[in-house]
């Protein structure tokens, strides 16, 4: 095949093309109500067999997920094990570890000594559940916390066990939570972004990576959009001195046009999706100083969420932040706090990350409910794994570390339809493998998406040949975490 040949062939398919997607949205127009322009409403992309919205009434309305980024230990915070203070010291039994795998910090120790946790644990709530002295504001909220001691994860190692909860796969490259949310359900307000990241400043700990909140192969712009505790909480969002508002407006309606013919040329999506992108950061220009805005905030609140709060970038404020955000209908609100990865020296710095956010997060709670926003806000707290039941290193009678447990640990839920007081799932006696009940991580993304109103196998999207969704080609909804 010659030049010319190829170039005809691939003129007759891009007027074939024209062709079929003009009648299509000459009827998506009439049935969506397209502007005149045919471009589809926000939120309604091609791809989605069943159309974007939801598939059954929800629950929830909006998403604030408390992401404790390293992997807290369930054994100091949710699941008390009388049994690992009895035996403290003895060696963990190979009839409990059954073979399974180990990850290569703690493989090669010749001693397994079990570790006691070296905190107390009492009663709350109306399930009478035990809870860590180091919750004490959490435990405080127990009425209201759906807890799910019996998680579990493939996963053993950090990068491939939080990409695989924000995104559904180990491997690097699909869509976050936040931008199937995004993608399937939309907006509720135009001048602020659906997806919005807050991460605590100034922590160490294991790495984040902005793919973790990435539209993956999604149109960009249902990537999650990161808040700083900065003067400017976007990047690149303010104008540059001299240029006036209408000068902006003046310079995107340009930038538009000539955005329209360049996606009449090439059938690119992606050109009208970062023009969508541009539209945003110029309402945003107006949206983002109000909405982070705590200056207004009474005194109580302060009091409610802890002093830090005061503090841009601490947990505390982001957790205020992320009821503003809630309050204006911001889809998903993804809050990161690194260094719950204590390998050594577990005592001390589980007890800083407590102190940290305990109080953020019960306040966070707290406020939701005195607002209305509770009952249609879901708010998750987890992170990527639990820690082991053996001390990773040299145990001493004050000091322990723990090592990567994916078999499994707790997290919860609460709000957005979520069952209250409810604890679900249970562990063997040495906190080591699960007893009753598993949850996997597909399962909990599946019972997210339930309570928003989406059946987790519809919610696709085709790429390289075939459909993806959060959830691969796994994942139950677990009925008894409804309420």
């Amino acid at each position: 095949m010659n030049d010319h040949d190829l170039l005809n062939r691939i003129s007759r398919r891009r007027f074939l093309q024209r062709g079929t997607m003009g009648l299509g949205m000459l009827a998506m127009s009439r049935l969506f109500g397209a502007s005149a322009d045919g471009r589809l409403p926000r939120g309604l992309s091609e791809g989605t067999p069943h159309g974007i919205g939801m598939h059954h009434a929800a629950k929830a309305k909006r998403v604030i997920y408390l992401f404790q980024s390293g992997g807290p230990s369930q054994l100091e915070t949710f699941d008390h094990k009388p049994l690992l203070q009895e035996r403290n010291g003895e060696q963990l039994p190979d009839s409990v570890r059954k073979g399974q795998r180990l990850t290569g910090m703690s493989g090669h120790q010749t001693s397994l000594p079990l570790a006691g946790a070296q905190f107390k644990f009492e009663k709350h709530g109306p399930k009478q559940t035990w809870v860590s002295e180091l919750l004490p504001y959490t435990a405080q909220k127990m009425d209201k916390l759906c807890l799910v001691r019996s998680m579990h994860t493939e996963a053993i190692n950090h990068d491939p066990a939080i990409t695989f909860f924000l995104t559904g796969s180990q491997i690097a490259g699909r869509p976050s939570m936040g931008s199937w949310l995004s993608y399937g359900l939309g907006s509720d307000n135009k001048d602020l972004p659906d997806f919005v990241v807050l991460v605590t400043k100034n922590k160490g700990g294991q790495p984040l990576y902005a793919r973790l909140w990435g539209s993956g192969f999604l149109p960009s712009l249902h990537q999650g959009v990161q808040f700083r505790a900065e003067a400017n909480p976007v990047l690149f969002l303010k104008d540059l001195p001299g240029i006036q508002r209408e000068d902006r407006r003046r310079v995107l309606d340009a930038v538009d046009q000539l955005a329209q013919v360049a996606a009449e040329r090439s059938g690119d999506p992606e050109v009208n999706s970062r023009m969508a992108q541009a539209e945003m950061a110029y309402r945003m220009q107006m949206s983002v100083p109000e909405a982070t805005d705590i200056s207004k905030e009474p005194d109580s609140t302060f009091e409610l969420y802890g002093e830090d709060a005061r503090t841009p970038g601490t947990y505390a404020a982001n957790c205020l932040l992320a009821r503003r955000l809630a309050e204006r209908d911001v889809r998903f609100v993804q809050l990161f706090h690194q260094g719950w990865d204590q390998h050594g020296g577990l005592p001390g710095a589980i007890r800083t990350q407590c102190k940290e956010t305990d109080q953020a997060t019960a306040g966070l709670l707290t406020d939701l409910e005195q607002r209305g926003l509770l009952d249609d806000t879901l708010v998750i707290w987890g992170g990527e794994f639990g820690r082991t039941n053996y001390c990773q290193g040299h145990l001493t009678p004050t000091n322990y570390g723990r090592d990567h447990h994916p078999r499994c640990f707790s997290m919860w839920m609460a709000g957005g339809g979520a069952r209250g007081g409810q604890v679900y799932g249970t562990t063997d006696d040495f906190g080591y493998n699960i007893a009753e009940n598993p949850v996997h991580v597909h399962d909990f993304q599946a019972t997210a998406l339930h309570l928003l109103g989406i059946d987790h196998t519809r919610l696709t999207y085709k790429h390289q040949g075939r459909r993806f969704r959060l959830t691969d080609v796994a994942g139950e909804v677990i009925p008894d975490l409804i309420g």
